[in-house]
């Protein structure tokens, strides 16, 4: 495998396999490797896909031909604890309507079509291959070391998307080595209930969806959360934890999983329903910090590779960040292609034209947010303190009622002091609310 191509292209997810189709559309000769049996079998997501125009511009009215599950018109923030949980909850009937703001998606289904469309395009799909290092000539990178025989692929550029823990945007030398500060890992179950089960249980019809996301008791103090998506015929739910939290606390995020589903809140919420799928996925986690050198000479990084994921702590966006990174990087190709200048100095318009786009200036906007979500307290103790001023709120038990300051006063006697509160209000609202 000694072929020489105008791209090649590490990771046939989103990103990848956005820059691989825009590619090819142009004329461009693309080598997408994959190191999976097939796209997607290596993915995993939490199952939400919001609206990206790069998508739409590839595959007009992409919605009809992609194999989607749901669209999300309902959105739930739960603050949990092992007994009882407040929900913060937003419907929307426009979300129900194309362009569609998200929908969810089963990543074994919707990588394989979208790499189909590449290689209907022209893209050249390359599984079950690991690319392990870069080629160089003269400071610049040339082309990939594959772990097939002769397995040397050149090419003019190379884009590596090739997920959260980049080996080869290490080996260029693009990002440092992170510590497990920086990352998340997630776990994920497919659990298989009825169409009409899930409409009827989650207040849903015909093809509506929802987004559900879990703070506090999910993660058993660890900094993280968790999440719930709807499907057609299933339910994605899955929990999300800091690994140097998982490190201190001595647990698994396998046994997060388990305590998540053994929480009496959840358990009604997936009665009745059996196993399908279980998968584990690394994230990006510090946001725009750990975002790295986006170019080099030869070579440009996308998606999780890049850290291009924004957690907000009432949405997680990452597919949609991959597949506008790639069309970026692909739209940066071409330029270099007319131009035969595969330079460092060429491929910069790629972080510009990151910056100038919804990319680079939401992880600013958010840049608070990760350090937000590491707050032990935000997923120990202000869950318990809300839903317990709400009980305390509801309860009609033959004594005198207290009204809601009085009930926070108790609550907090003891927990946590009123300076250490207003920083942590100043810290959620630096995070959430202003600039």
């Amino acid at each position: 495998m000694s072929e020489k191509f105008d791209a090649a292209i590490v990771g046939a997810g989103p990103a990848g396999t956005t820059a691989a189709l825009a590619l090819a559309q142009a004329g461009l000769s693309v080598a997408l490797f994959e190191r999976g049996e097939q796209p997607g079998s290596k993915n995993m997501f939490g199952g939400v896909l919001y609206y990206t125009e790069a998508l739409d511009r590839l595959i007009p009215d992409f919605w009809k031909q992609a194999p989607i599950e749901r669209y999300v018109t309902k959105h739930v923030v739960t603050f949990l604890t092992p007994g009882s949980s407040f929900s913060i909850s937003f419907s929307d009937q426009e979300f129900g309507r194309p362009p569609y703001n998200g929908v969810t998606l089963l990543r074994s289904r919707f990588d394989q079509w979208y790499a189909q469309k590449a290689q209907e395009a022209g893209a050249f799909l390359i599984p079950a291959t690991t690319v392990h290092d870069l080629v160089w000539d003269k400071g610049r990178v040339v082309g990939v070391q594959t772990d097939r025989s002769n397995g040397v692929v050149y090419a003019d550029v190379v884009i590596v998307a090739d997920g959260a823990n980049s080996l080869l945007a290490r080996k260029a030398g693009l990002r440092e080595d992170f510590s497990s500060s920086d990352f998340a890992v997630a776990a994920k179950e497919v659990l298989a209930l009825p169409a009409e089960t899930i409409e009827e249980r989650f207040g849903l019809a015909g093809n509506e969806g929802l987004a559900q996301t879990f703070v506090g008791d999910c993660t058993g103090g660890s900094a993280g959360g968790a999440f719930l998506y709807t499907n057609r015929d299933t339910i994605s739910l899955g929990v999300v934890a800091r690994l140097n939290s998982l490190e201190e606390r001595k647990i698994s995020i396998a046994e997060l999983l388990d305590n998540f589903k053994n929480n009496l809140v959840v358990q009604q919420v997936i009665k009745g329903s059996t196993l399908k799928e279980y998968s584990g996925h690394l994230i990006p986690e510090s946001g725009l910090d750990m975002v790295p050198r986006l170019y080099g000479n030869g070579i440009l990084v996308a998606g999780d590779a890049a850290g291009l994921l924004c957690s907000t702590g009432f949405t997680l966006e990452g597919m949609n960040f991959a597949i506008a990174s790639g069309f970026a990087a692909a739209e940066t190709v071409k330029t270099a292609k007319q131009r035969e200048d595969f330079s460092g100095k060429v491929l910069a318009s790629y972080e510009d034209s990151l910056k100038h786009n919804f990319l680079l200036q939401d992880l600013k906007t958010f840049r608070r947010a990760p350090a937000l979500m590491a707050n032990p307290r935000v997923h120990e103790l202000y869950p318990s303190i809300i839903c317990n001023i709400l009980r305390g709120l509801f309860r009609v038990d033959g004594q005198p009622r207290k009204k809601i300051l009085k009930l926070a006063r108790k609550e907090m006697k003891g927990k946590v002091s009123l300076r250490l509160l207003v920083k942590d209000l100043i810290q959620a609202g630096r995070a959430l609310l202003w600039p």
